[in-house]
């Protein structure tokens, strides 16, 4: 059975909500037990369906899970075997790609069926393959059973120039250059958040990595890692989301460990849209008396904002934005030129009352404020289905979101913490 949200909007918000654990770190954190025969205890890891997916994946290959408690898990990957990794779940998470990195470095090779995930537009595996002939591994696609095959004798740290600031290939080739030999120097490398996190607990392990943050890595390669214990961060993506939903529905809420450190340049794009929240030491507090209005470039200019590879604004935040703008006075052109597909969930909120131009599949246009009315909706992928949420949230009247499994891939519980803080939203079997 599927489930769906019934929201019925026009209700503040108010009261104190906890983000959890970040769901683009906890994929590789947890891929990476894979480099050590050591258990690895992880901390905050968020129960949501991207999660338990790779969790499937890695009991598929032999490690051992024990949970401590629902958010702590102690892995340990000391017996580890090559399987037929399941076809269906590759199909459903762009992640399963993170495996060919730890099982080429520690167990020379892999055979993987081709990663899905969110529907936004092409996302190429070119980036992956590049780095890894790099290193001396051996790729091809085995036609007959449609699968990508690595293998490798030896792997030699090499000077790798990403074509492209990819997350996942950036992920995939530290987990890699961590146990290759010699030295390896990562160009072009992505440095967001849950990269950052990933390096650190590779270096906790024992690894040498350098310049964590930055496009450039500098890697020495050591012939083993041991366990560790690490905690993952608050998930960004979700502080965000709930930052639009306080304001969509013009409300006060405080978020508790909010990680503040990665939230710069969220705070200085939102507040081109009329946007601004406060800081008590690491929670953060969204006031609901803020006068929502776009501010103009220069020479009264339409603003336009974009996204770009971190620490710029990030394309995931993109769905969010375009609602919050919904509400905001004024009008401001969106640029995602990553994913083709990532605007098209616009003629929902067109379907809603917004006022939107979808000028190509990479740009569009909101002039806001609109007041949104209820709807039926489907979610079309992890952000664009908060999105939705957000804008059934701040919609005058009943709304129902189909398709809710897409947005429990990335959101833990996150009706419950809705309605904790007040929303009308509650999920039924559709």
């Amino acid at each position: 059975m599927t489930e769906k949200f019934i929201i019925e909007g026009g209700y503040p918000l108010q009261g104190t909500v906890i983000p959890s654990g970040n769901k683009n770190s906890a994929l590789p954190l947890l891929v990476a037990c894979l480099l050590t025969d050591e258990a690895v205890t992880l901390h905050n890891i968020p129960q949501i369906g991207d999660v338990l997916s790779i969790r499937k994946l890695l009991e598929g290959l032999g490690v051992k899970f024990t949970d401590v408690d629902e958010h702590t898990w102690i892995l340990e990957a000391n017996d580890i075997h090559q399987t037929n990794i399941d076809s269906n779940i590759c199909a459903n998470i762009r992640a399963s790609i993170l495996l060919a990195g730890p099982m080429v470095a520690k167990y020379g090779g892999i055979v993987l069926p081709p990663p899905g995930g969110d529907v936004i537009g092409r996302r190429r595996l070119d980036t992956h393959i590049l780095a890894f002939q790099t290193l001396g591994v051996n790729i091809w696609y085995d036609d007959k059973e449609r699968m990508l095959c690595f293998k490798s004798d030896h792997l030699q740290g090499a000077d790798i120039l990403l074509d492209e600031a990819s997350v996942t290939a950036t992920e995939n080739i530290i987990m890699a250059t961590v146990l290759a030999s010699g030295t390896s120097i990562i160009r072009n490398a992505a440095s967001e958040p849950h990269v950052q996190e990933l390096c650190l607990m590779l270096n906790k392990m024992g690894a040498k990595i350098e310049n964590i943050g930055s496009n450039l890595l500098l890697i020495q390669g050591v012939d083993k890692l041991h366990g560790c214990e690490f905690s993952i961060g608050p998930d960004y993506m979700e502080v965000v989301s709930l930052i639009g939903a306080s304001i969509v529905t013009h409300s006060t809420i405080r978020i508790q460990n909010a990680g503040r450190h990665y939230l710069p340049m969220v705070q200085l794009i939102f507040n081109r849209l009329g946007v601004d929240w406060e800081y008590d030491d690491d929670d953060l507090i969204v006031s609901a008396d803020q006068e929502l209005f776009v501010k103009p470039d220069v020479g009264n200019a339409v603003p336009q904002i974009s996204v770009m590879p971190w620490p710029a604004f990030p394309t995931d935040l993109m769905s969010i934005a375009i609602v919050v703008a919904t509400q905001s006075s004024g009008n401001v052109l969106f640029h995602d030129w990553m994913y083709p597909s990532r605007m098209f969930f616009t003629d929902k909120l067109v379907a809603m009352g917004a006022q939107i131009v979808l000028c190509d599949p990479h740009r569009c246009i909101v002039h806001g404020p609109t007041q949104l009315y209820g709807s039926n909706l489907e979610s079309p992928d992890i952000r664009a289905g908060m999105a939705l949420v957000l804008a059934a949230l701040a919609a005058k009247g009943h709304s129902v979101i189909r398709n809710i499994g897409q947005i429990d891939r990335g959101y833990e519980n996150i009706d419950q913490k809705l309605a904790t803080l007040g929303a009308k939203i509650s999920r039924v079997q559709d």
